[in-house]
């Protein structure tokens, strides 16, 4: 299939792109990778009246690191993470989730920030940065706010970005030295949709266990509730199989993290 009829805008710098989505009404939408939009727009599941494309802006493309932690700008891709060409945490763990986002030529295109607005539930960065306690940064005509991508997500490809508001953004905080990561995820072949999903996150007694594939926003467990028997009572709706699925995922992951 072709997608429905849309202009195309290509600002030149993002305080463009803020102008140009007060403008636009909620017909507009932002194009980056283009990884997950473009096949919405070919099976005509979006059909908006205006993309704006942002993925040329070096304002949205930078990467650095302080004393207090990373912030990576929207359009960074999930290729330049996995290859070492950004601030990293804690010996490289996001270079090691975003090798495993689907295949290299969709990580050449895709983007940190385009992956959070598109909030697949089975999506990598989503059950992540949950994880991290990552902050996302939105623009608009309205000026700047802030919040954690737990609260970002609200729902099954649905996010609390509001008309006119675009993502230009993401703060990750370091973690507390004594800080282990553990991710893991469950797919029928490499590259391929997650069925089951967990990353933790452990530093002495602070405890953060997201699970993720659940068909809607990640749940996030923290303190005592960050274990096996905290997911599994959490998880007592799901059938067997997809119980059984994420319990060997949380298991993974906290085994990873040290718990």
């Amino acid at each position: 299939m072709k997608p429905a009829p849309f202009d195309l805008a290509r600002p030149a710098t993002l305080a463009d792109v803020v102008a140009t989505l007060a403008e636009g009404g909620p017909e507009v939408r932002v194009l980056a990778g283009g990884q997950s939009l473009g096949p919405m727009l070919n099976l005509r599941v979006a059909q908006p009246r205006l993309l704006v494309q942002v993925n040329h802006l070096s304002e949205l493309a930078g990467a650095a690191a302080d004393k207090d932690g990373l912030t990576l700008g929207a359009c960074v891709t999930h290729a330049a993470i996995a290859a070492g060409r950004t601030p990293d945490l804690m010996g490289g763990v996001l270079a090691r989730v975003a090798v495993g986002i689907a295949y290299h030529a969709v990580r050449t295109r895709g983007t940190i920030g385009g992956s959070l607005c598109h909030a697949d539930p089975a999506a990598d960065w989503v059950c992540t940065l949950s994880a991290l306690d990552a902050e996302v940064e939105l623009q608009s005509a309205a000026g700047v706010r802030r919040m954690t991508v737990a609260a970002f997500i609200t729902g099954a490809f649905a996010t609390a970005l509001m008309p006119g508001e675009i993502l230009t953004a993401l703060r990750i905080r370091h973690p507390l030295p004594n800080a282990v990561f553990g991710y893991a995820k469950a797919c029928r072949k490499p590259g391929d949709f997650a069925h089951a999903m967990a990353a933790a996150l452990i530093a002495g007694s602070t405890r953060r266990l997201v699970v993720g594939a659940l068909g809607g926003r990640p749940l996030v467990l923290s303190g005592a509730e960050a274990s096996i028997d905290g997911a599994v009572a959490a998880l007592a709706d799901l059938d067997a199989v997809e119980r059984q699925m994420q319990r060997a995922v949380v298991r993974r992951a906290l085994a990873q993290a040290g718990a």
